[in-house]
């Protein structure tokens, strides 16, 4: 792991995501699409967030955060805990750079403990600062499976998942999956991160504002996404 907070200094291959031609798949399809690829991928994937908040209606843990009983939310969270390391005795594992902002968001604050779970299942995660990558800015949000497919996940102006794009243009796919690649290989391991930066902080503070969009998502039924 090299020194925190030192800018990354490469071309940037994620600018070339925009304009690459790709599949645009609605919520459905690109759950089905995803689960068959990675139930036939035979290396490890690669996911790439830099956003600092989403919305998780379909995660019952992310829903008691939003109602304020953080003590369910996180007694809920290692409930996932088995079926978590279930999924990944059966699936590749997903190696994760999680871009950072301190302080973290309340939804960061939250998933920070769902990655350190994820983390201790199979599924590696290392967290980079954001000024790190702030040259390649606005980075999309990505899940790579080999250096001929990826998706481009996409969302609402809330946060919450509305599909992703197929992407399988090499000269696209490849750059981005060496890009992830020595971000991972530069970044913090989620466990110490999530030992220094979340645990000792007080529950998370959810506004009226962050509350009102939920409606609209009554009708996600995962309980976790990969």
């Amino acid at each position: 792991m090299t020194e925190q907070g030192t800018p990354v200094r490469q071309t940037n291959p994620f600018a070339a995501v925009a304009d690459a031609d790709g599949l645009v798949l609605d919520v459905p399809e690109y759950q089905a699409r995803f689960e068959r690829d990675h139930a036939a991928c035979t290396e490890p994937m690669w996911k790439l967030e830099r956003a600092q908040v989403f919305y998780e209606p379909d995660v019952a843990s992310w829903r008691a955060m939003m109602d304020g009983d953080w003590g369910r939310s996180l007694a809920l969270i290692e409930r996932v805990a088995g079926p978590l390391a279930d999924y990944f005795r059966h699936r590749q594992p997903v190696r994760r750079v999680r871009v950072v902002e301190l302080p973290v968001t309340a939804y960061l604050q939250w998933e920070m403990h769902i990655l350190a779970l994820r983390a201790r299942a199979g599924s590696p995660c290392r967290t980079v600062p954001a000024e790190r990558v702030a040259a390649l800015d606005p980075l999309p949000e990505l899940v790579i499976f080999s250096p001929s497919l990826m998706y481009e996940v996409l969302y609402d102006r809330h946060g919450g998942g509305s599909g992703g794009r197929r992407i399988t243009d090499a000269e696209v796919v490849g750059p981005c999956l060496r890009a992830v690649r020595g971000l991972f290989d530069e970044g913090e391991e989620v466990g110490a991160f999530h030992e220094r930066e979340v645990v000792p902080l007080p529950p998370p503070v959810i506004t009226d504002e962050m509350r009102a969009a939920l409606p609209a998502y009554a009708h996600r039924t995962e309980e976790f996404r990969v």
